[in-house]
């Protein structure tokens, strides 16, 4: 029998493989995409120049070529387009993820994707930028039509974040508004070894196809514990209302040992580099949200430390990013299926580098139950 390794819950800080992809430093409060920083990156860049770093390993040395190929690719395929409408009212009462896992299976499919075992390289990544550029068009698409509006089409001439805004509200978004999209898209792109990162490339090691790996992702970002949060730090807003009635309310929660959205973080131990840039961002939109937020922020970490002490909870990349998409125009429902626009990305540069390496993922458990063999009654 094979020795065995005793590893903490959750894998926490256990090391699992090699990449170039990016990395997160929790204890600086810093994170990278191969060799930039992803705030820098946000702040300077595009998503489209993101997006080649990721997949082609650098930025782009012809962005206007790459943007070409990524608007050519957002056009939803006839075949799934017809699907849409039954998707649609097949998931109206339930999550908007739920339908997107549908309608890339769907896409896939169409797609003929074949397992990545099978696929080489070059076909991979077509099939990576296709389906990421995809993405955002069949999200849109699904939302207009379980709202009982006719989708819209993708346009060539907008950017890739101001395209998502225009097939979301049907009215072409500011720029400032689409570049605050842009900036939260790219801070998301990808995150290290987080849930669903892992369990694609978990997938991928099997060789399944791509939408398969990418299908799995969707569903664990999908947990209110990983991609759910923005909507409902949101919410915590809502029913605090005023500044005023903060302190009771939170107080009140926190002493009951419940969870407050927005706050805390598995690897940072420090403020969250995303919250610090989305609060920036939210300060230069303005109004009466954001200073609620801001005010609300200030009274949680006050009141976190009086409460929780020795505890080293901070303001997450979640709640920022709620205020911030409320003010462009998203509708809340919609808040972590725009997140998932942007990690898809993330997710196929994992599954194309996953897809190099032969050997499947495979771990053990340890066994608690009752001692067997037993005799069978």
């Amino acid at each position: 029998m094979a020795d065995t390794i005793t590893v903490p819950r959750g894998l926490a800080g256990v090391v699992v493989t090699d990449t170039t992809i990016g990395h997160v430093r929790g204890h600086e409060g810093f994170y990278h995409y191969r060799q930039y920083s992803a705030i820098d990156l946000a702040e300077r860049r595009t998503l489209e120049d993101v997006w080649a770093l990721l997949i082609d390993g650098g930025l782009p040395a012809e962005p206007k070529a790459l943007h070409q190929e990524i608007a050519a690719l957002r056009h939803i395929p006839p075949a799934v387009a017809a699907a849409l409408p039954d998707i649609a009212a097949a998931s109206a009462s339930q999550d908007p993820m739920g339908g997107l896992r549908a309608a890339l299976a769907v896409a896939g499919l169409a797609a003929g994707a074949r397992p990545l075992y099978d696929t080489p390289p070059a076909q991979r990544r077509a099939q990576a930028m296709a389906l990421c550029a995809l993405t955002p068009s069949l999200l849109a698409a699904l939302y207009r039509l379980r709202a009982g509006l006719a989708p819209i089409e993708a346009r060539d001439d907008l950017s890739h974040a101001a395209n998502y805004l225009y097939m979301i509200t049907g009215e072409e978004p500011t720029e400032t508004h689409a570049r605050a999209v842009e900036r939260y898209l790219i801070s998301t792109v990808d995150h290290g070894f987080n849930a669903s990162t892992f369990t694609a490339r978990v997938v991928a090691s099997t060789g399944a196809d791509l939408y398969a790996c990418i299908g799995a992702a969707l569903g664990a970002l999908s947990g209110p514990l990983h991609g759910g949060a923005p909507s409902r730090a949101l919410d915590t807003l809502d029913a605090i209302g005023s500044i005023d009635r903060a302190d009771a309310w939170l107080r009140r929660r926190i002493l009951d040992g419940e969870r407050i959205m927005g706050f805390g973080h598995p690897i940072y131990r420090t403020e969250d580099p995303r919250s610090r840039m989305l609060k920036g961002i939210a300060q230069s939109l303005g109004g009466p949200l954001v200073d609620l937020a801001v005010a609300v922020e200030e009274r949680v970490l006050s009141l976190l430390t009086e409460l929780k002490p020795g505890r080293e909870l901070h303001t997450n990349v979640e709640y920022y990013a709620g205020v911030v998409m409320h003010l462009c125009g998203l509708p809340r429902e919609m808040f972590t299926p725009t997140f998932a626009t942007s990690r898809v990305i993330g997710w196929c540069a994992n599954v194309l580098e996953q897809a190099e390496d032969t050997k499947i993922i495979r771990p053990d458990s340890r066994y608690v139950g009752p001692p067997p063999p037993q005799p069978v009654p």
